[in-house]
């Protein structure tokens, strides 16, 4: 698997150590050091109503970013799936999937996942996978390769 490239011209060669479906995430080991990173924001509560901005590259166009604010801090959108979502209404479309949510201080918040839309078009409904599961996932897929969660 090759990974988008840091500088221009450069491509990495990563590999896979584990994937967890259900929360779109997968863990990758690259050969590289002093490599960019996104603090975890970790000691104040997502609010609703708070500024974010989702970074992405929807649809091919790369390192584009979209402002919004958090709609809702744990919107369930299926009631068979227990998942919960960040709602924002910051544009994410296809392609922000696996970037960044942050907060106005850069923050990570969450995960871009997905979009709901009736129209095809992005209609202010857009999700991302809470900070606190994506850091429980990235310890479980660290450690086990996997994630285990209690039924």
């Amino acid at each position: 698997m090759e990974v988008p490239p840091i500088h221009a011209g450069q491509i990495l060669e990563a590999t896979v150590l584990g994937r967890h479906k259900q929360s779109d995430l997968a863990l990758l080991k690259v050969q590289a050091t002093h490599l960019p990173t996104v603090p975890l924001r970790r000691d104040v509560r997502v609010r609703q109503g708070e500024l974010v901005f989702a970074i992405g590259s929807p649809e091919g166009l790369r390192d584009s970013v979209t402002m919004g604010v958090v709609s809702s801090i744990a919107r369930q959108t299926d009631p068979d799936d227990p998942m919960i979502y960040i709602q924002t209404d910051a544009s994410i479309n296809p392609g922000n999937s696996g970037g960044p949510l942050v907060d106005i201080d850069g923050n990570l918040i969450g995960i871009n996942t997905f979009m709901l839309t009736e129209s095809g078009g992005n209609e202010g409904l857009g999700f991302a996978i809470p900070a606190a599961i994506v850091n429980f996932d990235y310890q479980n897929l660290r450690k086990y390769g996997h994630v285990q969660r209690v039924s």
